[in-house]
């Protein structure tokens, strides 16, 4: 029987006050060949935190990842049998984010349907949504993909490669980080007094993005969102659209800048996900300035393998 906890956040007062200290002394008094083990086992018990038992198929579902890509590498084997190995392997990883994404979704649909026909319902316990499933189920695909491809190295270990899928700080909320930009960091990489402090600065600025500014508008954009619709007026519409304009805002960059500030703390680079997108002059440069890790993730796994602008119309 697990004890569950509220999911720690960046925000948090276990987080801030607790977990991140704590991980930081161990980290910087380890000896550098014990580093690794202590981001390792940091960030599975973050993960683990809010929902114990949601840390066996994480762990599973990597060493299902580690064992096939060995088998993805060019030349172990012809190209139509790694072919099939990567749809098994991806096949997985999707198959496990429906499952804990939307079989509640599906059962409370067909039951309704078994209701309207007066038809018994089913007995169904909810299941629980790990946190950052669609997070490190990305990265666990662009892992796989790029191995095939020979774009990325494959992990050196099975510790190695469940440590990049669950590195706490972009583990939750992004950015999506490939294997490749992280690969030499993960078996060596620097830290400093100055990086040590431009990460801090950089998540300090993250979270308040998050408290002051996203909470504040979330505030506001529930209270007209919740008014009677018989009292919203034009004027609290339009307040209520721009709240929750600057709240996902504030809310997802802020969230990216505490990643990246955590990244920079412990030595490592992640890639900005968040280019001023309200400055775009039309949705094609909105789409590549908002959530670049997420649109890139797109681009490269989704519609170019579908063709690109060269694809069929089906």
């Amino acid at each position: 029987m697990f004890v569950t906890l509220p999911n720690m956040v960046f925000s948090s007062f276990i987080f801030l006050f607790c977990f991140l200290p704590i991980v930081s002394v161990f980290y910087f008094l380890s000896p550098k060949k014990f580093k690794n083990i202590v981001l390792l086992v940091g960030s599975l018990v973050f993960y683990a935190w809010g929902a114990p038992n949601m840390l066996l198929p994480l762990v599973l579902s990597c060493t299902s990842d580690y064992f096939l890509s060995r088998y993805l590498v060019s030349g172990k084997l012809k190209d139509i049998t790694r072919r099939k190995i990567l749809l098994i392997s991806v096949s997985i990883n999707v198959a496990l984010l429906a499952y804990y994404k939307y079989m509640n979704f599906f059962v409370a649909e067909f039951d309704q349907v078994l209701s309207i026909l007066k038809i018994g319902g089913i007995s169904w316990a909810q299941v629980a949504l790990p946190i950052g499933i669609s997070f490190f189920t990305f990265q666990k695909v662009s892992y796989l993909v790029d191995v095939y491809r020979g774009t990325a190295p494959r992990a050196r270990n099975l510790p190695d490669y469940i440590l990049y899928v669950s590195l706490f700080p972009q583990l939750i909320a992004g950015p999506i980080v490939r294997y490749v930009d992280v690969a030499s960091e993960i078996v060596d990489r620097k830290t400093s007094l100055d990086l040590y402090l431009a990460g801090l600065f950089r998540f300090v600025i993250g979270l308040s993005k998050k408290v002051l500014i996203a909470d504040a508008m979330g505030t506001v954009a529930d209270g007209v969102f919740g008014m009677d619709p018989e009292m919203l007026t034009l004027q609290w519409a339009w307040v209520g659209v721009l709240a929750y304009a600057f709240q996902i805002y504030f809310d997802f960059s802020g969230y990216s800048d505490m990643a990246i500030g955590l990244g920079w703390i412990f030595g490592f680079h992640f890639k900005e996900n968040f280019l001023r997108p309200y400055q775009s002059l039309n949705i094609t440069e909105f789409w590549r300035r908002w959530h670049i890790s997420l649109s890139t993730f797109m681009r490269e796994y989704l519609y170019y393998p579908l063709g690109g602008s060269h694809g069929s119309k089906i």
